[in-house]
C-alpha cells in the first residue's frame, strides 16, 4: 500500500505511469536525435562551398541560396571538402556502436533509468563544448568529440527496450514503441527546423550547439526525478497500475535473469531475420537524415532556412504516420486479423518498399522542387510503419533480454550510419543530381534485399530460450515448438 506522500504524489499524475515512462523516453530519444542531427545542418555554414566551373551541364538547379552568415574566417571558413565532411558525419557511429552491448547488459541488470539518463546527459556537455572544440581543433577535434558524443547516446535504444520489457504490456506495445522511438522524428523535426531558424536569426552556427545540449541538461534532471526502472521500484505508481502490470508483464519475464544464453540467441535465426532488417532501415534512415540538407543546400540550392523548415517536415510526417501505423497493428493484432509474426512482417515491408521507390522517384523529378519535398515526405512517412514492425520485434522475441537484443540489433544496424554518411561523400564530390541519382538506387537495393530476409524468417513469438534458457528440460520441447511456429510463418 502506499504511504500518505506517495498517494498524494500519484494523484498528482492525470495519467498512469506506464506513459509518464513512455512520454519521459520519447523525449529522451527526442533529445539524443536533436543533438545528433543539428551538426547535419549545422555544417552547411561550417564550410566553404566549391563552385562549380562554368559551363558544365551537371544537372543543378537553380536556387535561392542567400548567405546568412557574413563572417567567412570563423563561421564559413573551414575548407572540408566532402570526403571530409562525410567522416566527420560519421564518426558518431563508431562510439554508437561500442557502447551498445555494455548498456543493454546493464539496463537488464541495474535497470534502464541510469544508463540511458548518463548517456544522454554526457552527450548534452559534449554538444555543448562542440563551438569551442571545433575552433581549438578542426575537423580532427570535432571527429573525436562526436564519437565522445556516440559512447555517450549508444545507450539510449537498449536502455529503452530494456525499460520497456518491463513497463509495455503486450496489448500496449505497438502504441508505447511507436510514441518512444516516434521521439526520433521529433528529434529530426526540432534538429534540422531549429538549427536553420536559429541560424538565420543569430548568424551563428554556434548557438546551434548551446541550445540542444542545455536542453539535454533539462531533461536529464526530470527524468531522475520522475521515471524508475519498473513498477516495483516506483515510489509512487497507484496499486491498480501496479497489480495490473505484474498480471500483465509477469508470466512474459524473469525478474532477474542469471545469465544471458549467448549461444541460443546468436543461434536464432528470426534474430539474425531483425538484424536484417535493421541494416536496410538504418542504411535508408541515414542516408535520408544525415545528407538530405546536403541534397537540398547542394543540389535544391535552398538556403539555410529553407533547408531547415522542408528537412524537418518528412520527419514530422514520419512521426504522425509511426503513431498511427502503431495504433493499426495493435487493433489488428487484438482483432486477430493477422498473428503477430505477420503484422511485424507487413508492416516492415510497407516501411521498406514504399520509402526506396519514393527516393527514386524524387531523384528523377529533376528541378521540380515541390515533387522533390512532397515524395522525400512520403518516403519517411512510410517509414513510420517501422516502428511497429521490425522495431519493437525485440520485444516480442524475449522480454528478459531485450535490452540485449536491442543492442545486438541497433548496434550492427549503426555500422551502415558509417558506411552511408562515407559512402555519400565518395559518390557525391559535386553534389550533383546525376551523382545523387545513384545513391538513392543503391538504398532501395538495400531496402529490398534486406525485407526479403525478414519476410522469410521473421518471427512475432516469443523464443525459446527467453523463459527456458534457465531451465534445460524444457529446451528441445519449447525449441521445436518454435520451429514449427517458424516453418508455418514462412509458408504463409
Amino acid at each position: 500500500m502506499l504511504s500518505g506522500w506517495q498517494l498524494f504524489l500519484s494523484k498528482l499524475f492525470i495519467i498512469p505511469q506506464r506513459w509518464v515512462m513512455a512520454i519521459m523516453g520519447f523525449l529522451a530519444v527526442a533529445n539524443a536525435y536533436t543533438m545528433r542531427v543539428c551538426l547535419n545542418i549545422a555544417i552547411t555554414q561550417m564550410v566553404h562551398r566549391r563552385p562549380r566551373e562554368a559551363g558544365v551541364d551537371d544537372g543543378s538547379c537553380p536556387g535561392d541560396i542567400d548567405e546568412v552568415i557574413t563572417d567567412p574566417t570563423e563561421i564559413n571558413g573551414f575548407e572540408w571538402d566532402e570526403e571530409t565532411q562525410g567522416i566527420i558525419l560519421s564518426a558518431f557511429y563508431y562510439g554508437y556502436i561500442v557502447t551498445h552491448l555494455p548498456g543493454g547488459m546493464l539496463a537488464e541488470r541495474f535497470g534502464g533509468k541510469y544508463s540511458l539518463g548518463f548517456g544522454v546527459l554526457s552527450t548534452a556537455v559534449f554538444t555543448l563544448l562542440t563551438p569551442w572544440t571545433v575552433n581549438m581543433g578542426g575537423a580532427t577535434g570535432l571527429i573525436i568529440l562526436r564519437v565522445l558524443e556516440g559512447l555517450g547516446e549508444g545507450t539510449t535504444f537498449p536502455a529503452l527496450n530494456a525499460m520497456l520489457a518491463r513497463w509495455a504490456p503486450v496489448s500496449e506495445r505497438g502504441r508505447m514503441g511507436s510514441l518512444v522511438f516516434g521521439g526520433a522524428q521529433i528529434g529530426n523535426i526540432a534538429g534540422t527546423y531549429l538549427s536553420g531558424l536559429v541560424m538565420k536569426e543569430t548568424g551563428d552556427w554556434h548557438s546551434v550547439f548551446y541550445l540542444f545540449g542545455s536542453i539535454g541538461i533539462l531533461w536529464f534532471i526530470l527524468w531522475a526525478l520522475l521515471c524508475y526502472n519498473d513498477p516495483e521500484s516506483h515510489p509512487f505508481i497507484c496499486d491498480k497500475e501496479k497489480k495490473y502490470l505484474e498480471e500483465a508483464l509477469g508470466r512474459h519475464r524473469n525478474s532477474q535473469p542469471s545469465a544471458i544464453p549467448w549461444k541460443a540467441i546468436f543461434m536464432s535465426v528470426p534474430l539474425w531475420a531483425l538484424v536484417c532488417a535493421q541494416i536496410g532501415h538504418d542504411y535508408g534512415y541515414f542516408t535520408m537524415v544525415t545528407d538530405l540538407p546536403k541534397y537540398m543546400t547542394g543540389v535544391l540550392k535552398f538556403d539555410i532556412h529553407r533547408t531547415g523548415t522542408l528537412a524537418a517536415l518528412p520527419y514530422a510526417v514520419m512521426w504522425i504516420s509511426s503513431i498511427l501505423f502503431g495504433w493499426m497493428c495493435d487493433k489488428i493484432v487484438k482483432k486477430n486479423w493477422l498473428t503477430v509474426t505477420n503484422a511485424r512482417k507487413t508492416f516492415t515491408t510497407i516501411a521498406s518498399v514504399g520509402p526506396g521507390i519514393c527516393m527514386i522517384l524524387a531523384s528523377y523529378s529533376g528541378c521540380n522542387t515541390e515533387a522533390v519535398v512532397i515524395l522525400f515526405t512520403a518516403s519517411m512517412g512510410l517509414m513510420g510503419a517501422f516502428y511497429p514492425g521490425m522495431k519493437v520485434n525485440a520485444l516480442d522475441l524475449s522480454g528478459n533480454y531485450a535490452g540485449t537484443i536491442m543492442a545486438i540489433v541497433n548496434g550492427i544496424g549503426a555500422i551502415t550510419g558509417i558506411i552511408a554518411p562515407y559512402l555519400v561523400g565518395l559518390l557525391t564530390p559535386d553534389s550533383t543530381l546525376v551523382q545523387w541519382r545513384l545513391v538513392f538506387w543503391i538504398a532501395l537495393a538495400v531496402f529490398i534485399l534486406t525485407n526479403l530476409v525478414f519476410v522469410a524468417w521473421a518471427s512475432g513469438d516469443e523464443q525459446w530460450w527467453n523463459s527456458s534458457a534457465q531451465d534445460p528440460s524444457k529446451h528441445n520441447e519449447a525449441e521445436a515448438a518454435n520451429n514449427r511456429s517458424v516453418n508455418a510463418e514462412v509458408k504463409l
